[in-house]
C-alpha cells in the first residue's frame, strides 16, 4: 500500500470515528465521510451520481422484507407471547442443572425464529424472565448475561434482518442464508445452555433448580402455550423452505400472523398499533439511511483506491486461508467496539468479500461467520446494543452487564472457530435442501 493511500485511509477512518465519537448519527457520519473522502483525495463525481448510488442501494426488492420483519417484531413485542413461552417451557426445563435460566435461551431461540431482531428478542424475553428469576433467587450475573447472550440468537436464527442486509449487498440468496443459519443457531443455543448447565451443576446455589413438580399432563398442557409461536414459525419459515413464498412474501405472512396473535391475546389497542407502526418506520428508516450512506462511502473509497490497495496489501502478506479468517475475526471484534452490526457489514463488505472469495471460502459460509461477528458486537462495550437493552430492563450498570455477558461472547467465538474448521455445519442444509 502506497504512502498516499495509507495516509488517505488513516484520515478517512479518523474522520469517520471522530463523527461517530461526537454522537453524529451513523448514516449522516457515513455520508459526510464519503463527501470528505471524495473532495480531499479524488476527483469528485457529480452530486447526481452520488444520489443515484444512494437511491440504488435502497431500491431493492429483497430489502422489502426488512420493514415487514421489523414490523412483525414490533407487533410481537406488544403481545403476551414471552409470558406464554415462559409458562410453556418452565415445566420442562426447570429441573435441569441451571434451572430456569435455560428458559432464557429456549424462549430466545423460539422468539428469534419469528422476530429477526437481536434487540427485540432480548427485550421481549427479558421483560418477563428477569422479574421471575429474581423472585426465585437466581444469580443476577447469570440472569442478565444469559439474556444478553441469548438475545443475539435473533440475528442467527432465521429470519434475520442482518442476513437480509448481507444477502442484498453480497448478492447471496436470502433463502439459502436463512437455511444456513439453522444448524449454527441451534448449536449456539445448545452452547449457551451447556455453559449454564455446567455452572448450575458446579454452583447450584447460583441457579437453584425448581422444586415444583409437574405431571405429564400439566407439561403437555404447558406446550399449548407454545402452539401459537410454533404455528407462526411454521408459517414464516415453512413457506420459504417449501418454496411457496419468497422471504419478502413470508415476511408479509408473519405480519398477518403477528396481528392475529395480538388480537387473540387482546393486546392490540389503537395505541399499541400506532406505537408498533411508528417503531417499525423509525427502525426501517434508520437502516435504510445506513445502507445508502455506506453505499456512497464504498463508492468514495473506490474512487480513492482504498479497496484495491487493501486487497493488494493483504495478498502480499501471503496469509493462509485460516490465518486470514483469524485476522478478520480480530478486526471485526475491534470494530464491534465502535460500530453497530449493520454498519460493520455495509462499511467493510466491499473490501472483505473479494478477499474471502480469493481465499476459497464460500460467500454463503462467510455470511454466517459475519453474523456471528455481528452477534459478538451486540454484547461488547461500549456500543453493544443488547447490553443497553438489558441494562434498561434490569437497572444494572452497563459494566456489570458487559462482564456478565463475557462467557457468552466466548461461546460465540468457539462456534465461529467451529464453523471455520468445519464449514459444512453451515453449508450442509442449503446444499441438501436447495442444491449446491
Amino acid at each position: 500500500m502506497s504512502v498516499g493511500i495509507l495516509t488517505a485511509s488513516a484520515v478517512i477512518i479518523g474522520v469517520l470515528f471522530l463523527l461517530l465519537g461526537l454522537s453524529v448519527w451513523v448514516a449522516i457520519s457515513l455520508f459526510l465521510t464519503a463527501l470528505f473522502a471524495i473532495s480531499a483525495f479524488a476527483s469528485p463525481p457529480a452530486i447526481k451520481v452520488l444520489s443515484s448510488i444512494a437511491w440504488n442501494a435502497a431500491d431493492s426488492w429483497a430489502l422489502v422484507a426488512l420493514p415487514l420483519f421489523i414490523y412483525m417484531g414490533e407487533l410481537l413485542l406488544r403481545t403476551r407471547l414471552s409470558e406464554k413461552m415462559f409458562n410453556g417451557l418452565a415445566p420442562w426445563l426447570g429441573r435441569l442443572p441451571g434451572g430456569l435460566l435455560h428458559v432464557n435461551v429456549a424462549a430466545s431461540t423460539l422468539f428469534a425464529a419469528i422476530s429477526g431482531s437481536s434487540a427485540a428478542t432480548a427485550a421481549t424475553i427479558g421483560k418477563i424472565n428477569i422479574p421471575e428469576l429474581r423472585k426465585r433467587g437466581y444469580d443476577e450475573r447469570l440472569v442478565v448475561g444469559s439474556l444478553a447472550g441469548a438475545g443475539t440468537l435473533g440475528f442467527l436464527i432465521p429470519p434475520s434482518l442482518v442476513m437480509i442486509i448481507y444477502g442484498v449487498l453480497a448478492d447471496v440468496s436470502i433463502g439459502r442464508l436463512f437455511i444456513a443459519g439453522i444448524i449454527p443457531g441451534l448449536l449456539l443455543a445448545l452452547g449457551f445452555m451447556g455453559y449454564l448447565a455446567v455452572v448450575g451443576y458446579l454452583r447450584p446455589e447460583l441457579a437453584p433448580r425448581t422444586e415444583e413438580r409437574h405431571t405429564l399432563g400439566e407439561r403437555l398442557r404447558g406446550l399449548l402455550d407454545l402452539l401459537p409461536v410454533t404455528l407462526l414459525i411454521l408459517a414464516v419459515l415453512g413457506s420459504i423452505y417449501t418454496g411457496m413464498a419468497t422471504p419478502t412474501e413470508s415476511a408479509a405472512i408473519g405480519v398477518v400472523g403477528a396481528l392475529l396473535l395480538a388480537l387473540a391475546y387482546r393486546t392490540l389497542t389503537w395505541s399499541s398499533f400506532v406505537e408498533a407502526t411508528l417503531g417499525a418506520v423509525r427502525t426501517t428508516s434508520m437502516i435504510g439511511l445506513i445502507v445508502a450512506g455506506a453505499s456512497v462511502l464504498t463508492t468514495a473509497m473506490g474512487y480513492v483506491g482504498i479497496p484495491r490497495a487493501v486487497a493488494e496489501m493483504i495478498a502480499a502478506m501471503h496469509l493462509s486461508p485460516y490465518a486470514l479468517v483469524v485476522v478478520l475475526a480480530l478486526f471485526y471484534i475491534v470494530l464491534g467496539f465502535f460500530l453497530d452490526g449493520i454498519s460493520m457489514i455495509v462499511v467493510t463488505l466491499p473490501i472483505v468479500l473479494p478477499l474471502i472469495k480469493a481465499a476459497g471460502f464460500s460467500p454463503l459460509w462467510f455470511g454466517i461467520f459475519l453474523v456471528l461477528m455481528v452477534e459478538a458486537a451486540q454484547i461488547t462495550p461500549p456500543v453493544g446494543f443488547n447490553l443497553f437493552v438489558i441494562q434498561g430492563i434490569s437497572g444494572r450498570p452497563i459494566s456489570f452487564v458487559a462482564r456478565a455477558a463475557l462467557p457468552f461472547f466466548l461461546v460465540l467465538m468457539a462456534l465461529a472457530a467451529l464453523i471455520t474448521l468445519w464449514p459444512e455445519i453451515a453449508l450442509y442444509l442449503p446444499g441438501r435442501m436447495m442444491g449446491r
